[in-house]
């Protein structure tokens, strides 16, 4: 009985098959039987390939072909740069600061220290934005010290090719800031030459013929003020004579705003060498640093103390002293220069012109009013309210400048007005 039943099962699934073919699709069997083999195996092992003839090649070799062809027929492409896209293509390492590691701290040493960094060559720059300015103008980095990897991400790649990167901890940046409120990155650049300096297009798009002179400016952060203020009028350059505070200095730097990288800087000059930086017939005019009420007063009693040049003139005191003259009587006016005052806002820009800017504390030096003698030059009054205190070396620098740039702005207008007519 049993054989029986698995005889009828056997028929039934025959049948079930056999009822089930015709349902295939016919023409997938048809495909199949028009293939030719691309290999024949023989049973005695021998493999023979054989290639499609003509039109027998598959739709998927065919695009391929076709697309090969292309390919060949275009001309060959050379990427334009083969800079890495990325920070992490581009292959550079960084080093993870240890616990007592040293780099920092010595570095700062030396930067924080003028004798120190005049020697080495090295400044410092804090804060992304003024590292920015610094590497867009060409300034050559040498470390950089960084809590957070992005900061590093912000430079351009192509400006950290050999330069040593050390992350250390944000307590370490913050015990060595000048800053308020630390940013996290700190460079050390070489200390940049004017000459190899790229400033901005735009910036010497609008250079004028007007320099600045620097004389014993002391206060850091008096000269970064001017030294903004000389960019934003758009001097030529800017000259600061031995006595003058660093301009590399980080207080500087940071009163700057950026402006050490906007407008040529030459320091630490001679009075000596000051000519060989001004242009051909260049007048020199002196900054008043005393107001209408001490102009008069000044004018009475014929002394130079009144006339405001707290000026550095200890070796002519020295030298009268000791052939028992008064300094303060009519023997100094055979060595101090007599230059004309006038108004800071009269005609003074009809060539090239340099302002000489003095410290509140020393003021203008005997050289630079023998400069402004020479040159054909003289000294501009600001007048201020009788009673009220000279006005801050920053101050007056600014209204000098930009008082300049008017009076050259409107000589401008008027040539081209001129020239319209004819």
């Amino acid at each position: 009985m049993a054989a029986l039943v698995q005889c009828v099962g056997w028929a039934t699934r025959t049948l079930l098959l056999v009822k089930r073919a015709p349902d295939l699709d016919a023409r997938r069997w048809v495909r199949a039987l028009r293939r030719s083999p691309v290999k024949v195996l023989f049973p005695s092992g021998q493999v023979v390939e054989r290639k499609p003839g003509p039109g027998k090649q598959s739709r998927k070799a065919a695009a391929e072909a076709s697309s090969r062809e292309q390919r060949l027929n275009q001309p060959l492409q050379v990427p334009a740069s083969q800079t890495p896209s990325t920070w992490e293509e581009s292959g550079l390492r960084y080093d993870k600061a240890v616990p007592g590691d040293k780099r920092l701290s010595s570095v700062m040493t030396i930067v924080k220290s003028r004798p120190f960094r005049e020697k080495q060559g090295k400044i410092l720059l804090e804060g992304r934005r003024l590292i920015a300015d610094a590497l867009k103008a060409g300034a050559v980095p040498k470390i950089f010290f960084f809590s957070r990897l992005e900061y590093i991400k912000e430079l351009p790649i192509e400006k950290l090719k050999g330069v040593s990167l050390i992350k250390v901890k944000f307590e370490d940046i913050k015990d060595w800031s000048d800053l308020v409120t630390p940013q996290g990155i700190m460079g050390i650049f070489a200390k940049p030459d004017h000459a190899k300096m790229t400033y901005p297009e735009t910036q010497l798009r609008h250079t004028l013929p007007l320099l600045l002179i620097c004389d014993n400016l002391r206060d850091p952060g008096n000269l970064g003020t001017i030294l903004r203020s000389a960019a934003g009028a758009g001097c030529s350059r800017v000259l600061l004579t031995k006595g003058c505070v660093d301009a590399w200095e980080p207080k500087v730097l940071r009163a700057g705003m950026g402006a050490h990288f906007q407008v040529p800087i030459i320091n630490n000059l001679d009075w000596e060498t000051v000519p060989k930086y001004l242009p051909t017939d260049t007048r020199v005019y002196v900054a008043d640093n005393c107001g209408l009420y001490a102009q008069a007063q000044a004018r009475a009693s014929n002394k130079a103390s009144d006339y405001g040049w707290v000026c550095d003139r200890r070796a002519k005191l020295h030298q009268y002293e000791e052939e028992g003259e008064d300094v303060e009587s009519g023997a100094c006016k055979g060595w101090l220069p007599e230059l004309q005052v006038q108004t800071y806002d009269a005609d003074w820009t009809e060539g090239p012109a340099a302002v000489v800017i003095g410290g509140e504390t020393h003021g203008v030096s005997l050289e630079s009013l023998q400069l402004a003698e020479s040159t054909g030059g003289g000294r501009l009054l600001i007048p201020v309210v009788p009673g009220v205190d000279s006005l801050n070396s920053a101050m007056a620098a600014s209204i000098l400048l930009f008082e300049g740039k008017r009076q050259l702005r409107v000589r401008a207008e008027h040539l081209s007005r001129d020239r319209g007519y004819h």
